[in-house]
């Protein structure tokens, strides 16, 4: 996919061919959201941090899934709820440089 809006064109067309929309509410994806963000975690629960940067070839297409379903359902979130998710990321970006501006150098 070329960028999120096909993305989220994507994911509404597959909603709508089968008929899920009303199961789309913002309370039903955001708890699917977070199932699907703790399915990452569990890839990583009992490993160093030196194995989580090594995965291997499986493991990193077992977590590549994962990551797929969290932004598809955040997508369709931020589809429901009208929010454009890059615009909104932008925006913290900003307010998360004046909460935490570059340090001084010394």
């Amino acid at each position: 996919m070329k960028d999120l809006t096909a993305l989220r064109d994507a994911l509404r067309a597959f909603a709508a061919e089968r008929h899920w929309q009303a199961f789309h509410t913002p309370k039903n994806l955001s708890m699917a959201l977070i199932k699907e963000a703790a399915e990452i975690v569990e890839h990583f629960q009992w490993q160093t941090a030196e194995e989580s940067l090594a995965l291997t070839p499986g493991q990193q297409a077992a977590v590549g899934e994962e990551i797929a379903d969290v932004l598809m359902y955040l997508v369709q979130l931020a589809d429901i709820l009208n929010i454009d998710p890059l615009a909104a990321a932008r925006e913290k970006i900003i307010k998360n440089g004046q909460k935490y501006p570059v340090p001084d150098k010394h």
